[in-house]
């Protein structure tokens, strides 16, 4: 093959006549592969130099399942290195395979819903359905059997934590050792693209977790990938000064130097090109756009590649959803890169979930804030309600030193009555607040402990607490408005109309346009006695239905099923609304009224 013909882009990419072989390593004297395609020959298949410091290669030889590897020839002496656009490797420290790019995806022309109809869940592979407990972590197909489980629960949009090949076969995920390359342990990436293929195929969306705030540490390949670096540090993929310092090691990448930044747009362009994904998550950006996260100075080229990556997206991906977890709060994240805005279709909201858990595990009902309540049921960014992702439980919420809420709120009995009451509780805070409601695996069944990647998702306590999974269900219908009830759940607006701090009783209206079927109240009693004969106003007249009780027996046998009813309002102010009416509420519990 001449000059002229020469295939683009880096890694490898298959022809008919063999593979194409590009990699960037400027301070590399010499560069070959060695592969079982030619007995890892260190002098068989020499890299021609390009320009910008990039090598180049087309071996007949080779094909698609051939194991290979770089051999750089540097000041330091021979190094022998992965590919780091490798998209199959055999293991974290094993070597790259010329991966087949090709894969079936015929019928896959499923689009998600709209983000303020999402509904996500989040899981971690390794742990959600990990069947037999074994050795091995769970994989992509141990979570297909359980996509039927999720669609009758409602679930229109999975996030997966991060699957990229890391060390080891357990983790978090938060360790990307090769970032294009899926874990071989989960099964590799022809089983993520059969996964995401199923579950599009059931109507359910798939948001990929990704980590560019650093890389590693554990078998990092990148690291001073070609011999050069500066005091010590990581080389031609990381900051070589103190704007490496991340709290996971001297890993940050180096933002300003284009090769680097153009390897992290090309991997968010692979998952959703080549893998379909609906969306990305990117962790942790207060590492990416400060200079040394929480509180200290913007970090310029962190900010432009959140740009970019956001303007690739809406550019070339239209209708995919981009979401930040900072947890600081900013409104800029989620404002337009027009307007100096990272552009984020939405952002972990610790405005939300922080208040919310204080309510619930908090032991004594006096000490609960209603106000705190309120401000995390109105916070918004931009003026826009879908802004933000709200949930009582994530990956972070139920570790490292926390646990899940039942366990929270009741650490000698967490399946008890307190346990079941307040985590519901906060359940339906999420489901009922404006937002993008999000659950943590197992949570609908009240998953208990805290979250690590050995310990597999307990499946038997689904048929224990089986009325908990449906009332997990119920609210997610009503969040949806699948009976045509509840419109204004997905609406933009929210008014908190009633507070009272004494009797612990918070009632707040939801809305979209308005009127029979979108007005939606909600009532909830933070306290641990029923409230009976209780006058809130209501913004219209006529008969309000009573959608849903969460202190129904059917829940649980433990709930008190505590007679609350539809309620037929009366003219004459109350709590600012034109009409008011009397109900009554269980200890603990919500009610979800509709016209």
């Amino acid at each position: 093959m001449n000059n002229e013909a020469k295939i683009e882009g880096k890694g490898v990419n298959p022809h008919a006549g063999g593979v194409v072989f590009r990699v960037w390593a400027p301070h590399a004297q010499r560069v070959s592969i060695i592969g079982s395609f030619n007995d890892w020959s260190s002098d068989r298949h020499p890299m021609q130099a390009e320009e910008n410091g990039n090598w180049y290669a087309d071996v007949a030889e080779a094909q698609i399942g051939d194991q290979y590897k770089y051999l750089l020839t540097t000041a330091q002496g021979e190094l022998k290195r992965n590919d780091p656009y490798a998209r199959e490797v055999t293991n974290s420290t094993g070597n790259t395979i010329v991966h087949d790019p090709h894969f079936d995806w015929t019928g896959d022309d499923w689009h998600p819903a709209p983000w303020n109809e999402l509904v996500i869940y989040e899981l971690h592979t390794g742990t959600f359905n990990d069947e037999e407990n074994a050795a091995k972590p769970g994989g992509f197909a141990s979570v297909t059997t359980r996509l039927d489980h999720l669609k009758k629960l409602g679930i229109n949009a999975i996030q997966i934590m991060p699957v990229a090949e890391f060390a080891t076969d357990r983790s978090w995920g938060y360790n990307p050792a090769h970032i294009f390359a899926v874990e071989s342990a989960y099964g590799g990436p022809v089983e993520l693209k059969r996964f995401i293929k199923r579950a599009h195929e059931y109507g359910i969306a798939v948001i990929l977790d990704v980590v560019y705030n650093h890389f590693g540490p554990g078998d990092l390949d990148l690291w001073q990938f070609d011999g050069w670096s500066e005091d010590n540090r990581g080389g031609i993929y990381f900051y070589n000064d103190d704007r490496a310092n991340t709290p996971w090691g001297d890993t940050r990448p180096d933002y300003g130097r284009g090769e680097v930044r153009q390897f992290i747009i090309d991997n968010v362009t692979m998952w959703l090109e080549e893998y379909h994904v609906d969306g990305i998550r990117v962790d942790g950006t207060i590492y990416i756009r400060a200079t040394h996260g929480p509180g200290s100075a913007d970090l310029a080229d962190g900010w432009r590649l959140l740009q970019e990556i956001n303007t690739l997206v809406a550019q070339k991906f239209p209708g995919r959803i981009t979401i930040a977890e900072d947890l600081q709060n900013n409104a800029w994240l989620t404002k337009d890169v027009g307007a100096g805005g990272a552009g984020f279709s939405a952002q972990w909201d610790s405005n939300f979930v922080h208040p919310i858990r204080q309510a619930v595990i908090t032991p004594q009902d006096e000490q609960r804030s209603l106000a705190a309540i309120r401000d995390a049921l109105c916070y918004r960014y931009n003026d826009d309600a879908f802004e933000r992702v709200i949930y009582s439980e994530s990956h972070d919420e139920v570790a490292s030193g926390k646990a899940r809420v039942p366990q929270e709120v009741n650490p000698q009995d967490p399946k008890g009555w307190y346990a079941q009451k307040r985590s519901t509780l906060a359940a339906a805070m999420v489901f009922t607040a404006p937002g993008i409601p999000m659950l943590f695996q197992g949570q609908e069944f009240l998953e208990g402990g805290w979250f690590r990647d050995t310990i597999p998702v307990d499946w038997d306590q689904r048929d224990e607490f089986h009325g908990i999974v449906r009332l997990y269900r119920d609210l997610i219908r009503l969040r949806l408005n699948h009976d045509g009830l509840t419109r204004g759940l997905c609406g933009q607006f929210t008014q908190v109309y009633h507070l009272h701090d004494e009797r612990k009783v918070i009632a707040f209206h939801r809305w979209d346009k308005g009127g029979p079927a979108d007005d939606v109240v909600v009532v909830a009693n933070f306290f641990h006695e029923p409230q009976e004969g209780y006058v809130i106003g209501f913004p219209a007249a006529g008969t309000w239905k009573l959608r849903f009780n969460s202190d129904w027996q059917g829940y649980s046998e433990a709930f008190g099923g505590h007679p609350s009813a539809d309620v037929v309002t009366e003219p004459g102010p109350y709590d600012g609304l034109p009409f008011h009416a009397t109900c009554s509420i269980g200890p603990y519990s919500v009610l979800i009224f509709s016209q």
